[in-house]
């Protein structure tokens, strides 16, 4: 325990988990399950990506002795009512959302529908069953058009440049209110560029890996000059599980490396591990990007001792072994 940090409780032993067949859900419900937690799982497997990745995920997951799965929609709010009610969690982790920054140039009511409605719901399902602890996925898409690096939890976030980061704003908002009429312990983890095994395959890097590996073209924006605050997904579980873990937490913390890397650098890492040259097409820099993200994560540091373990050579060759694998790739 960090000297001066908040309590720390035992590891709540009833867990539902929102998105469960997502990236970070996944990940976060095989710890759980590894410490001895019940796991409940929700994800609605919607086909923004492969469902195949994410039915694979959920394979592996249901054949844990402690783990349950509802297939269900939380902007359904009579079925979201009803799994809340049948599991009575002590915790709710709640990570469904629609993600991507570029995607919500194309279709805006997806994260109208899942990221504010379900988000409601939730909340909703908190307050009518009683539930005394939410701690839910914000982001670092919330910082917006701060310019101040690296981004602190005390930093303005009133500008969001993408109708995601609006929405993630939005949850937080919506949560401190719940917070303060109904008592309810709300805490948002802002995520900074999770990856890894098992991610998201509309992610950069997973993106410019199966290209690379297909002898593709890469789309690089803005000529590559970006920088971004890579954070392994073992890390980000690692500051979540100890987030569960405080009897009082703040109403947000940065996850986040907090070492940010050039975009080009990232590229040049791929290019070693999966040994094939990148055929760059270059392209402005797309609207609703973010030129630099940096994680001030002293907040996580001090109140549960926070610190990602995992540098970008040791993750990215973590995640091309994943990707070979799992897609079973020969390569030379």
């Amino acid at each position: 325990m960090v000297v001066g940090a908040p309590e720390v409780e035992s590891l709540m032993k009833k867990v539902l988990v929102t998105g469960a067949a997502g990236f970070i859900g996944y990940h976060l419900s095989e710890r759980l399950l590894e410490e001895g937690n019940k796991v409940t799982g929700i994800d609605n497997l919607n086909s923004y990506y492969d469902v195949r990745l994410k039915k694979a995920r959920l394979g592996r997951l249901i054949k844990r002795r402690r783990f349950r799965f509802h297939k269900a929609d939380l902007a359904d709010i009579k079925k979201t009512r009803v799994i809340f009610k049948a599991e009575a969690p002590d915790l709710v982790v709640h990570l469904a959302a629609q993600a991507g920054v570029r995607y919500s140039l194309e279709n805006p009511r997806a994260y109208l529908k899942s990221n504010i409605t379900g988000f409601l719901n939730v909340l909703e399902a908190c307050r009518q069953f009683k539930i005394r602890r939410l701690i839910y996925a914000s982001s670092s898409s919330v910082y917006g058009a701060n310019t101040r690096l690296p981004f602190s939890v005390q930093d303005r976030t009133d500008a969001p440049l993408s109708l995601y980061g609006a929405t993630k704003k939005s949850n937080e908002l919506m949560a401190h209110a719940y917070g303060h009429l109904f008592k309810l312990q709300t805490t948002g983890l802002r995520f900074f560029t999770v990856y890894g095994p098992w991610g998201r395959p509309d992610m950069a890097y997973f993106l410019f890996t199966r290209n690379l590996l297909t002898g593709k073209p890469i789309q690089v924006f803005n000529r590559g000059n970006m920088r971004r605050d890579f954070t392994y997904i073992d890390d980000i579980v690692d500051g979540m599980i100890s987030v569960t873990r405080l009897s009082k937490a703040r109403p947000f913390y940065n996850l986040g490396s907090s070492k940010p890397v050039k975009l080009m650098d990232c590229i040049r890492l791929l290019e070693k591990y999966t040994r094939q040259k990148a055929k760059i097409r270059y392209a402005p820099m797309h609207p609703g990007d973010i030129l630099e993200t940096s994680a001030d994560i002293r907040a996580a540091r001090d109140d549960f001792g926070f610190f990602p373990k995992t540098n970008m050579k040791e993750g990215v060759k973590k995640f091309v072994d994943w990707y070979k694998g799992y897609y079973r790739v020969k390569t030379v």
